[in-house]
């Protein structure tokens, strides 16, 4: 299949599982201890993983630090920066992971878009004096910034995860389909982001 071929296929899944519903945004009131937020789209959400095996509540496991859930099936970085306040800032987090970029790849926005958003979500972030971990998913077609956020993470104080989805898209055993982590990508992906997670935890006094 060409990768056009592939994309179109995605697009597809995507306006099918956005027509599921919003999202979970789970934990609607602030956790005890140090306030983590995920901020993200459907791979945060949990599309595809089995209750309880998500990423996001394999670290609540994990560090035994409750986080907040703010995924949401299909958003753009636009969508994104459009709740941020609500769904973010509103919840004083100490740390926000940012995970997002799929959904601009699979609507083709243009890349000083996507570039532009990520930066103020990031920003924003930072302004509101919370700690960000910024999440790379790979190179090549999982580039969704163009090689932007390593920039972006040193130039707002932000701790970069690189490589979030390599070794996983694409690869059977862990893809529930051809968009969305299973529970061992769901595994996977928690183990890159834990030792980041941990270490903001242990700075925010957690």
């Amino acid at each position: 299949m060409t990768r056009r071929l592939l994309l179109s296929a995605l697009a597809a899944l995507l306006f099918s599982l956005s027509a599921l519903g919003c999202g979970s945004d789970s934990n609607p009131t602030s956790p005890s201890g140090v306030t983590v937020v995920a901020l993200g789209d459907s791979i945060t959400a949990g599309f595809g993983a089995s209750t309880n095996n998500d990423y996001v509540a394999r670290l609540t496991a994990r560090t035994g630090n409750s986080i907040i859930n703010a995924g949401r099936i299909g958003d753009t970085t636009g969508d994104a920066l459009n709740r941020l306040d609500s769904a973010v800032l509103s919840r004083n987090p100490d740390i926000v992971i940012v995970f997002l970029g799929g959904n601009d790849v699979l609507q083709s926005i243009p890349m000083p878009t996507r570039v532009s958003n990520i930066t103020t979500i990031v920003q924003r972030i930072r302004q509101d004096g919370a700690a960000v971990i910024l999440i790379d998913m790979g190179s090549g077609v999982l580039d969704a910034f163009g090689g932007a956020l390593p920039g972006i993470a040193s130039q707002t104080g932000s701790t970069l995860v690189t490589g979030v989805l390599e070794g996983i898209f694409g690869v059977p055993g862990f893809m529930a389909d051809a968009v969305h982590p299973n529970d061992a990508g769901h595994a996977i992906i928690a183990d890159r982001i834990e030792p980041a997670l941990r270490a903001a935890i242990s700075a925010a006094g957690g």
